[in-house]
């Protein structure tokens, strides 16, 4: 197994992925009171408050870098354009998940930061497979997963939303390095 004793900062072509910080915390909360945002995670709080984003960044901060990985995705242009996560549920395999915000959608941020995060996962963190689940009514997720190289299982799970306040479809895929 590989440990990991400092979070890396992982460098795409226009994004640089890093440890989320306190002063990411303003930026992450502006960003995640859209419910747009919020309604196609699955731990995302909404309404998301000033509060919601210093304990993420908090989180962020302790986790065991053994088994979980947070990054902000931060764009040369501008600034902190949203969050990827790598997290090792209770039951299963390593997990990925991310957003992007509204402002940003439709530019590629999304898979460009997805494939750098993967391209880390495989070449230094040494992770063989990786799944991933995106709520049905949010097909945009779908393609992001699939253009950085995942494959549907054909297994759909009821994962909860917090901010929907229900568990809502969500397609499996599966990654394998």
């Amino acid at each position: 197994m590989c440990v990991i004793e400092k979070a890396p900062i992982i460098q795409t072509p226009r994004l640089r992925l890093r440890t989320p910080g306190s002063q990411d915390a303003p930026r992450i909360a502006a960003l995640c009171g859209d419910y747009a945002i919020a309604k196609m995670t699955t731990r995302m709080p909404w309404p998301y408050s000033q509060g919601d984003a210093d304990g993420f960044v908090a989180r962020c901060q302790v986790q065991d870098l053994r088994k979980d990985a947070t990054f902000v995705i931060d764009h040369e242009d501008e600034g902190v354009v949203g969050v990827l996560g790598f997290f090792t549920p209770p039951v299963g395999h390593l997990e990925v998940g991310y957003w992007i915000g509204r402002p940003y959608w439709g530019r590629g941020l999304a898979t460009e930061a997805a494939q750098g995060a993967l391209a880390w996962a495989r070449q230094d963190w040494r992770k063989k497979l990786v799944v991933a689940g995106h709520f049905a009514d949010n097909p945009a997720s779908g393609q992001v997963l699939i253009k950085t190289g995942f494959l549907y299982t054909g297994v759909v799970e009821h994962k909860p939303s917090a901010a929907r306040g229900e568990p809502v479809p969500t397609r499996m895929m599966v990654w394998l390095a």
